[in-house]
């Protein structure tokens, strides 16, 4: 029996799934943070334990592994795959592959072998392949360096909305209660003293409220979530015309929790809009499976096998990453 192993790093947590030649889920692993560039030994323990956990609840040593592909969020450039190469190599498989997480996340999208996927999750990033195998990165590198969006932001503007608010500077918000409720503060007051005084960071689950307050009617947050989606946009365009897409049929894939499991249309309408102008053959879909489930079908087909098609839908039924 054939076994593989795929691996998701992100940015908030590390999966581990490996299956048998069959397509059975054999075993399963999470941890934390799986990005070196937001901590680079946090991400090398996490990305072990996740493997190891994975490998021991299928009663596996690494050499049974046929080939193990790792999708992680952070290898954008050769600087990162030059960091990367030996800590992946530590973990002892004999045979595997390291690409960004965007390439995991595109192949568990769609069947075809190109197409755009748009990440939003912790962070942001765009990328796509074209028919010819070219592949082209749009972001991903923080706000400095032109990105938008992710939790990572969408908190910072949801408390940030909070205290422009307080102060005159932005509409009244419903952001306002959500969030003091959340944090469990009585005054905005109280939580601009806090914060400032100890050099607080606002927690990523604040990006929820973005979409509950947008959801009843909130200006502001649907204002957010709309540059969130118009930004997106941009980079879905930038991603297509660079690879000379415009006029061919395929995926724009939506993957990370802000797009795939947000409420309602505050994000997606505006990626479709900008998708149709440059593309009106392209077809915007959300992302229904982990993104580890495309590394596990790269690393079989890195070995040149392919798993029968009604193992690749069996497969597609991995949602929510449980480990049970």
């Amino acid at each position: 029996m054939k076994y593989y192993l795929g691996v998701d790093g992100g940015g908030s947590k590390t999966y581990t799934l490996i299956v048998d030649e069959q397509g059975n889920i054999v075993g399963k692993g999470s941890s934390g943070n799986g990005n070196h560039q937001i901590d680079y030994e946090a991400a090398k323990a996490n990305i072990r334990e996740s493997v190891e956990a994975a490998l021991a609840q299928a009663g596996l040593t690494r050499e049974q592994i046929e080939f193990a592909y790792f999708g992680l969020a952070g290898a954008d450039r050769e600087i990162d795959y030059r960091i990367l190469r030996p800590m992946i190599a530590e973990l002892g498989f004999p045979r595997h592959e390291i690409n960004c997480d965007t390439m995991i996340a595109l192949r568990a999208g769609t069947d075809r072998p190109y197409g755009v996927v748009l990440i939003c999750g912790t962070g942001s990033n765009s990328a796509g392949v074209s028919p010819e195998g070219q592949f082209f990165q749009c972001g991903g590198f923080t706000y400095l360096y032109g990105d938008f969006g992710g939790g990572g932001t969408l908190c910072v503007e949801a408390f940030r909305s909070v205290i422009r608010a307080w102060d005159g500077r932005e509409r009244p918000t419903l952001l306002t209660r959500l969030v003091l409720e959340d944090l469990g503060y009585g005054s905005v007051q109280q939580m601009f003293d806090d914060y400032l005084d100890h050099n607080k960071v606002p927690p990523l689950r604040l990006a929820k409220l973005l979409f509950t307050a947008a959801k009843e009617g909130d200006e502001v947050a649907a204002d957010i979530l709309r540059r969130q989606g118009i930004e997106l946009g941009k980079s879905a365009k930038a991603v297509i015309r660079r690879l000379v897409m415009e006029s061919l049929t395929f995926d724009v894939v939506l993957a990370g929790s802000i797009v795939t499991r947000g409420e309602g249309d505050f994000v997606h309408r505006y990626i479709r809009e900008a998708v149709g102008d440059i593309a009106p053959a392209a077809r915007v879909v959300t992302l229904e499976v982990e993104p580890v489930v495309g590394a596990v079908w790269l690393a079989v087909e890195a070995t040149g096998a392919e798993l029968p098609p009604a193992i690749y839908e069996s497969l597609r039924g991995v949602a929510e990453f449980s480990l049970a």
